[in-house]
């Protein structure tokens, strides 16, 4: 256990770690990379930083210095130390913090009015800049075009002559240090070093290419009539091609600022590729299951293809429906082109219906509100009700008339007006005209024979239940009024319990097991066991689950 935990803390040590550096690496505007030069003519303060041929930043602050990073890697041991003008710089745009152990750092002219300015490769090691430092091998320093000049010119031209006189004699001793400096002074001396060192790690495959070059002659011998088309081709090629030259010649013109901005683009392309890596993994493991999802996929495609048809039939007479419908859409759109000019004087008839301020002072108003605590902003606490609207009004009539004339008291509603239109019961009957029998009979309403409080007990009495049940209760026997209710006769009906009526396939399933109950009686009665008695026989799970799931 307490390896396990020293494990886990270990791990969230080391993520927190790698997050807290990756955001400081990647904070815009705080990281600063050092960058040494043999000579730093014509760059300033605020000067740009670019990155690829992209500004990506400005240089901040230059100093000299004599330090290890100022030393030649050919040249370290050998002279006393160099020295050299060390720029700092500030990266302030997102997207160029990838600086690389190859990083190689340029001083470039700008303008012709001498403006300069620093241009960083980002390289493409596996390393990154070590301190954020740049090697002093790995920049170049430029040499103004109107320095040269100026040489030219007396009295700098015997001025040049002296120092150079006095320089060769000084540099007769250290031909290592003036190879340094006219490697990095010129590029493509750089350049053509490079080349040569390419040229040396494959020296290999160009002996292999001379000794394929007698196969390459045969076979080009063989189909020479391919390679004289292919010249026909490439001339035509070529006099097209001269007809654009100058659309060719801009494209090249282009084609170095267009890989300098793209060099950072695909490192960060491949980054993203080196990130995708865990997910290809994982969606190889999820291959299997995407296989049997789509050899299943197959069945249900297949078994949806008469709901898609019988869709696309429905589809058919929809489209009839609406065509049929197009006087009806016309109508709609003839009512539309008038509906605006209802529109507004329906809105201010719903706005001065609801609006609190047009009604009379009404008491009932507050004391109708919802409680204070409620989120309601109709209540006390949320609005002034000091009157209803308009619409409460119209509510308001519509539930007081009806508490009116239905009220209701501890036991059940009864309405205070009964509306009868069309025979002579609904006059008003005076005292004299109550006291006539037949009238009486004919406009009274019964209930039925049985009403409690007005020819039977009150049942809600104090000991009016004990009456009631001091008269047994006999089969047959007649009752009258004030008498409790009578049993049902045998084999009828009886209207105090709910009656339920099963669907017919449910009444099937319950007959079914009736039956079978009915069959098992006897042999449970053989054996000396007893059938269970009462209760309806319960139909087996099989038929009902067949009952719920049968199509």
């Amino acid at each position: 256990m307490i390896r396990r935990l020293t494990a886990v803390l270990a791990l969230l040590v080391a993520c927190s770690t790698a997050v807290i550096l990756t955001g400081a690496d990647e904070e815009v505007g705080k990281r600063k990379i050092r960058i040494p030069f043999d000579n730093a003519f014509g760059l300033t303060e605020g000067g740009d930083l670019r990155v690829g041929g992209v500004k990506a930043g400005a240089t901040k602050k230059f100093g000299i210095s004599r330090g290890p990073e100022c030393q030649s890697r050919r040249t370290r041991k050998a002279g006393p130390p160099r020295t050299c003008a060390i720029v700092e710089a500030r990266i302030t745009e997102p997207g160029f913090n990838s600086f690389r152990a190859d990083t190689h750092c340029d001083i470039r002219q700008q303008s012709l009015i001498g403006e300069y300015y620093v241009d960083c490769q980002p390289g493409s090691s596996k390393k990154g800049l070590k301190n954020d430092v740049v090697p002093i091998d790995q920049t170049t320093s430029t040499i103004p075009g109107d320095l040269v000049l100026d040489v030219m010119r007396r009295p700098y031209r015997e001025r040049f002559r002296l120092l150079l006189s006095e320089l060769g004699t000084g540099l007769a001793g250290r031909p290592q240090d003036l190879a340094n400096v006219l490697r990095k002074a010129h590029p493509g001396l750089r350049e053509t070093s490079k080349t040569l060192a390419i040229l040396e790690s494959q020296t290999k495959i160009i002996r292999d290419f001379i000794d394929d070059s007698d196969a390459v002659v045969a076979e080009l011998e063989r189909r020479k009539e391919d390679v004289s088309r292919w010249i026909d081709s490439a001339e035509n090629i070529s006099r097209i091609s001269a007809s654009r030259r100058g659309d060719i010649a801009a494209g090249f013109e282009r084609l170095p600022r267009f890989l300098d901005e793209l060099q950072p683009t695909m490192v960060r392309l491949g980054e993203l590729t080196d990130e995708q890596t865990p997910l290809l993994i994982d969606l190889r493991r999820a291959a299997p299951g995407l296989n049997t999802f789509f050899s299943r996929l197959g069945p249900f495609s297949e078994a949806s293809r008469p709901s898609i048809r019988s869709l696309g039939e429905t589809s058919i007479k929809g489209l009839r429906s609406i065509r049929a419908s197009s006087d009806e859409i016309h109508e709609l759109r003839l009512l539309a082109a008038n509906a605006p000019r209802l529109g507004k004087p329906l809105r201010q008839l719903l706005q001065t219906a609801d609006d609190r301020s047009r009604g009379r002072p009404d008491t009932r108003a507050a004391a109708t509100a919802p409680p204070n605590n409620s989120n309601d902003p109709t209540t006390i606490a949320n609005s002034d009700r000091t009157a209803f609207t308009a619409m409460e009004s119209v509510w308001n009539y519509v539930y007081w008339q009806t508490l009116a004339i239905n009220e209701f008291d501890s036991l059940s509603h009864f309405l205070r007006v009964l509306l009868v239109i069309g025979s002579e019961c609904a006059p008003y009957a005076n005292a004299e005209q109550a006291k006539d029998k037949e009238r009486q009979e004919h406009c009274n309403s019964w209930l039925g024979p049985y009403q409690p409080g007005v020819n039977a007990a009150d049942p809600t009495e104090d000991g009016a239940a004990d009456r009631l049940s001091e008269k047994p209760q006999k089969k047959g026997e007649k009752r009258g009024a004030g008498d409790p209710e009578a049993p049902p006769e045998p084999g009828e009906r009886d209207p105090s319990k709910p009656q339920i009526v099963l669907p017919p396939g449910l009444q099937e399933v319950q007959n079914d097991g009736r039956r079978q109950a009915e069959e098992r009686q006897p042999q449970s009665g053989s054996d000396g066991a007893s059938a269970p008695q009462g209760g309806s026989p319960q139909p087996a799970p099989d038929q009902l689950l067949d009952f719920l799931l049968a199509p």
